[in-house]
């Protein structure tokens, strides 16, 4: 297959483009590089620097085809930073995904997998894993625009006939295992990463936001879900997306809060995380574990990295072997 990566210099994007060549895909990455890195996009694949708002080059790429699906991962994505600029989450989310939308239409694209985020379900009630039936209800513009997203999928399966899969997941962490690939936001953002530079002295003591919420520890609990796990998924998806469209969460089923991604930290590293309690987050919800039952049993899918330390054990490799990031 022939297949479009949006966002493919990115974090998640990068490592679905490995699992696409490993298959035996042809693979073209579409980024802006606003937050991507050249460095991710591995040899030989054809990276389009674009930026999606710009609809007359996203229609220009979109003709370069056939295409047999494209994968949209290019967002903004930091539910704290969505709550300080909302205007600017919800127009740059929704805007760039609608001209991608429009660009596969006009060109014929019938299939097309979407990015979409755990974050759509805002705080759920009780505190259990969250199936695809929960209502939506996001607790800020990020996973709303996530949500506006899927809404436009929807119509475009029910008016042309694009078949799509909303993929909707929680903590992508970790790194490739053959560190081809790993983690460089910049800044970083995401709580692995920070803890393991906090653990190897890159950084000042962690701040852990919120340690007050309703949870065995008081700390907020997450699905912690391997990226490679999670690249998988994606290629699981397009099978599916043949005669239909499909919704799936993505994640271990298992949560683990703050201070135990801590506790893994240290174990694998053998060094003592400084961190010390700040304020809740606007936006975090206590408790967010994906229930991903009808992914496994309607794809088969499984995960390789199914435990938090397996996860810290790449992720703490990616980051000693490149400690500047794509730039070492």
């Amino acid at each position: 297959m022939r297949i479009l990566v949006t966002g493919g210099a990115g974090f998640v994007g990068s490592h679905v483009v490995l699992a696409l060549l490993d298959a035996g895909h042809d693979v073209v990455v579409l980024d802006n590089l606003s937050t991507g890195h050249r460095g991710a996009v591995p040899p030989g694949v054809k990276l389009h620097v674009v930026d999606l708002l710009d609809r007359d080059a996203t229609f220009g790429v979109l003709a370069q085809g056939p295409w047999d699906s494209v994968m949209h991962f290019a967002a903004l994505s930091l539910v704290s930073d969505s709550m300080r600029n909302p205007a600017h989450y919800l127009r740059q989310n929704y805007l760039t995904a609608l001209n991608l939308v429009e660009a596969c239409v006009h060109h014929g694209v019938k299939k097309f997998i979407f990015s979409s985020t755990a974050a759509l379900f805002g705080g759920p009630e009780r505190l259990e894993p969250i199936p695809e039936t929960a209502p939506t209800l996001p607790g800020s513009p990020y996973g709303e625009s996530k949500l506006m997203i899927e809404r436009v999928l929807q119509w475009m399966d029910t008016i042309y006939g694009m078949k799509s899969a909303c993929l909707r997941y929680f903590n992508a962490a970790g790194a490739d295992s053959q560190q081809r690939a790993g983690e460089d936001h910049r800044p970083e953002t995401h709580l692995i990463p920070l803890t393991i530079d906090a653990a190897l002295g890159r950084r000042p003591a962690l701040k852990l936001f919120g340690t007050d919420y309703p949870t065995r520890d008081g700390s907020c609990v997450r699905d912690y879900i391997h990226v490679t796990d999670l690249a998988d998924a994606h290629i699981r998806a397009l099978a599916q997306i043949e005669t239909r469209s499909v919704t799936y969460n993505v994640g271990n089923g298992q949560g683990y809060s703050n201070l135990e991604v801590i506790e893994s930290v240290e174990r694998i590293s053998g060094r003592i995380v400084p961190w010390e309690p700040a304020p809740r987050r606007q936006g975090d919800p206590a408790f967010l574990v994906a229930d991903s039952t009808t992914l496994r049993h309607e794809t088969g899918w499984t995960t390789r990295f199914g435990d938090l330390d397996a996860i810290v054990e790449t992720a703490l490799a990616w980051r000693i072997s490149h400690p500047n990031g794509y730039d070492s």
